[in-house]
Formats: structure tokens, C-alpha cells, sequence
């Protein structure tokens, strides 16, 4: 037995960190409903170049609102892993990725403020940032995990074996610490080139 045939018992079991995989997964959904609706908004004309800030208010107010998106996402593929916790999830995905985000965008904006900057951003905008991420998105993603999680859960095409399928072992160029240096010292090396070629130039 070959290719479908062989791994089709082990495509859908459920990977080992599943919880994250759905909070990921529920990130990407909402990523991915602001930027159509963004293109879709610039496409048909709302969006002008000449209103400076307009496009970072408009998508700012669409990641706000995809958080629906997000809740439902998470939640179907979790109770498609037979998990119980919607509401967990839910919290993980409503936070998650915000609060990284708000921690860098925080430290820098605390270094800016001590410069004395003119750029760093007020506290008026910044209280404004934070109701809208706990007094609208996290509402709005937990809506939206409650619904997903009420749905019945989507069936697997086929069905799980019991017993794991034993993984051959990984040649060492597959190992995943290796992927990464490679993938970083390739992506380095081009951008060295092309900014010393251009400088040359």
C-alpha cells in the first residue's frame, strides 16, 4: 500500500498540541476575513490614499469585528477533535495573539514615551485600543465559539485507527532545527546580497 491508502487511518487523528492548532487556526480565519474585506473595501473605491490612516482604522475596526470568525473557527475544529472546553479555546483565541502584539506594540511604546517623543501614541488612543479589543472583540469571539461549538461536529471522512502508525525516522536534513537555520540563512543571505549590490550600484 502506497500514498492515501497507507496514512488514510492517521490523517485525522488529532495532533498533540490540537488546542493550539485551533487557536491558530481561528487567528488565520480572522486574518484572513480582514484582509478580504480591506481589498474588497479599496477595490470598490472607499478606501482613498489621500486619508492618511484610513486603511490601518478600517482594518484595526474589521479585526475587531472578525473576531466571530475566529470564535466559530476555533470552536468547529475543536469539537471535531471531541474537545469539551469551547470556552477555554474561545479565551486562548480571543487573546492570544492580541496580547502578544499589545506587548511589543506597549514596550516600544513605553520607550518612545521616554524619549519624549512626539510619535509615541496617547493614552486616549491606547484606552480606545484596549476597549476594543476586551468590550467588543472578546464578546464577539466567544458569540462566535458558542455558535461553532453548538454546530454538530464535522465528521471525518474516514475513519481513525485505533493504534498510531509508526512514523519512520527523519533523515537529518528533515529535522525541523535545521529547516528553520536554512530557511533563515538563505532568506539573510538574499537580503545582504541584494542591499550590497544595491549599494554598489
Amino acid at each position: 500500500e502506497t500514498g492515501w491508502k497507507l496514512v488514510h487511518g492517521d490523517v485525522f487523528r488529532p495532533p498533540n498540541n490540537s488546542d493550539l492548532l485551533c487557536v491558530y487556526v481561528g487567528t488565520g480565519v480572522q486574518f484572513f476575513g480582514m484582509i478580504l474585506v480591506t481589498m474588497l473595501f479599496a477595490v470598490l473605491g472607499f478606501l482613498s490614499p489621500s486619508n492618511r490612516g484610513g486603511l490601518m482604522t478600517v482594518m484595526l475596526l474589521l479585526w475587531v469585528f472578525m473576531g466571530l470568525l475566529a470564535g466559530y473557527a476555533s470552536a468547529r475544529l475543536y469539537k471535531m477533535f471531541k474537545g469539551s472546553e469551547w470556552k477555554k479555546i474561545s479565551l486562548r483565541t480571543a487573546v492570544m495573539f492580541p496580547a502578544s502584539v499589545s506587548a511589543i506594540f506597549f514596550v516600544l511604546n513605553g520607550l518612545i514615551w521616554g524619549q519624549k517623543s512626539s510619535g509615541a501614541v496617547p493614552f486616549g488612543t491606547m484606552f480606545a485600543l484596549i476597549f476594543l479589543w476586551f468590550g467588543i472583540s472578546v464578546p464577539l469571539v466567544f458569540v462566535g465559539g458558542y455558535v461553532g461549538f453548538r454546530k454538530p461536529a464535522i465528521e471525518n471522512p474516514v475513519k481513525t485507527n485505533k493504534i498510531p502508525r509508526q512514523i519512520p525516522e527523519q533523515a537529518w536534513y528533515m529535522n525541523p532545527a535545521f529547516s528553520v537555520l536554512i530557511g533563515g540563512y538563505l532568506e539573510l543571505f538574499s537580503l545582504s546580497f541584494s542591499s550590497s549590490s544595491h549599494q554598489s550600484g
